[in-house]
This record gives C-alpha cells, sequence and structure tokens, in this order.
C-alpha cells in the first residue's frame, strides 16, 4: 500500500490533479474522524469537528512530501490534531476579543481557507487586505490571532522556500504525539542549545506563543525572536535532514 500511495503523492505533486488528491483522502478520512470524535464533548459540534479535520486532512496532503522518507499517517496524524487544538484556541480567544478585530478575524481566516483550497497556496497578505478592504497592519493582527504559525505550518529556509512542516521538527509528547518518530533525534540535535534557545522554541512550537509574546516572556525585541527562531529552525533541519 505505501508504494501505491508514494506513486499517488508523487503523481499528485507533479499534476496537481485534484481527483488525485480526494483519492489519497479517501483512504486517509478514517484518521479524521478518529481524532474529531476525540474532541466531541468539549463545547464544538462532531460535524464541524470533522469539518475541520478533513481541510487539515486536505493541506497535510498538499504539504506531505514522501521523498523526506516519512510515513503519511505519522506526518497526518499531529496535523490534524493540531489544527483542531488550533480551532478550540480561536474560538476562544475570539470571545475575548474587540469586536472589530473579532471580525477581521473571522474573516481573514474564512478568506484564506477558501482561496487556498481554490488556488493550491496561501494568499498573501495584500491580497487578503484588498480583498477585504481593511489596511494590511489588521491583517497582520488578525493572523497573529489566528495563531498563523500552527504546529503544521511550514519552516522556511534562508531563501524563504518552504521546507518540512515545523511539526516534523518539534513534537511534543502528549497523545498521538507519543509515536512521532523524530522525538529522540529532536532531543539529541537540541543537545547543545542553550536555556534561552531552547526556551524560545518552546514557547513558539509547544506553548504556541506569537513572536511578540515570546520576545516579552525572554525580555528580549522580537526581532531578536524573529532572527534566533530562523538560525535555530535552521540548524535543526540541517541537524536531522539525515533522520527524517
Amino acid at each position: 500500500m505505501s508504494e501505491n500511495i508514494n506513486e499517488l503523492f508523487e503523481r499528485y505533486k507533479e499534476t496537481g490533479d485534484i481527483s488525485l488528491r480526494n483519492e489519497i483522502a479517501e483512504k486517509y478520512l478514517y484518521i479524521a474522524d478518529i481524532l474529531a470524535k476525540k474532541f466531541v464533548g468539549r463545547g464544538v459540534e462532531y460535524d464541524d469537528l470533522k469539518q475541520v479535520a478533513s481541510y487539515a486532512l486536505l493541506r497535510g496532503i498538499d504539504r506531505f512530501d514522501p521523498s523526506l522518507g516519512m510515513q503519511f499517517t505519522t506526518f497526518i496524524t499531529p496535523t490534524i490534531t493540531g489544527e483542531i487544538k488550533n480551532y478550540f484556541r480561536d474560538k476562544s480567544r475570539l470571545v475575548k476579543l474587540p469586536r472589530r478585530l473579532g471580525e477581521v478575524s473571522a474573516a481573514v481566516k474564512k478568506f484564506s481557507a477558501d482561496y487556498e483550497a481554490k488556488n493550491g497556496v496561501k494568499p498573501s497578505v495584500k491580497t487578503i487586505a484588498d480583498e477585504l478592504s481593511v489596511s494590511e497592519e489588521d491583517v497582520i493582527r488578525a493572523l497573529e490571532v489566528g495563531n498563523a504559525l500552527s504546529l503544521d505550518s511550514m519552516a522556511t529556509n534562508a531563501d524563504g522556500e518552504t521546507d518540512k512542516s515545523l511539526y516534523s521538527l518539534l513534537a511534543n509528547g502528549e497523545d498521538a504525539y507519543d509515536t512521532f518518530e523524530t522525538k529522540e533525534s529532536l532531543f539529541a540535535a537540541m543537545r547543545d542549545f542553550t536555556d534561552t534557545e531552547k526556551a524560545l522554541l518552546k514557547f513558539r512550537y509547544t506553548d504556541e506563543l506569537s513572536q511578540s509574546e515570546t520576545a516579552k516572556r525572554l525580555g528580549v525585541s522580537q526581532m531578536f525572536v524573529s532572527r534566533m527562531e530562523r538560525k535555530l529552525l535552521m540548524r535543526l533541519k540541517e541537524r536531522l535532514k539525515d533522520s527524517i
């Protein structure tokens, strides 16, 4: 089955044929169903959770690279789980936000999802701002509120190109994450990181704090966090490239 799946992924990457993506999705919808049911009883209907999980599955299919040697089930389980957790967090935050920011955040998230589903890529800040007739600053604030850097976001290299998912570099130890294959490799790769560097990664990708909040916790500037984060991800990517 793995060879057949990898062939489907390779064909989809080459052609972008939506029917191939749907064929792959059908084989793994059971994972979305299992994970959606896991979060039932927390104030959100199952149908809504299944929709979030299914959309995360489609996004995961678009981002998965079989050439990395990772099983898709290993990749997609934490990806879907992270997206469901983001959904709960976003709902909680929107209740507490100023009304206008909450409305902009909801509009940005909906437009971004629709745009990505239609075009296969995320819209730029300018595209969102033009479409919603709001300022780019408002879009950035809305994305910050919506936690744009979720666990299934893509790490970028020095040229700004997307690479492996951040989750493939950083996994915590709860629930489905226990089985993630790079856990021990990650710990080894971080063995010589300073306490500050480890804290920065924890705040950003385990606690999922914004760069500005991380900067406050560390007592440094947001620019420092941004630059340090990029350097650390590049170091991790280099050290883990033979392990993932």
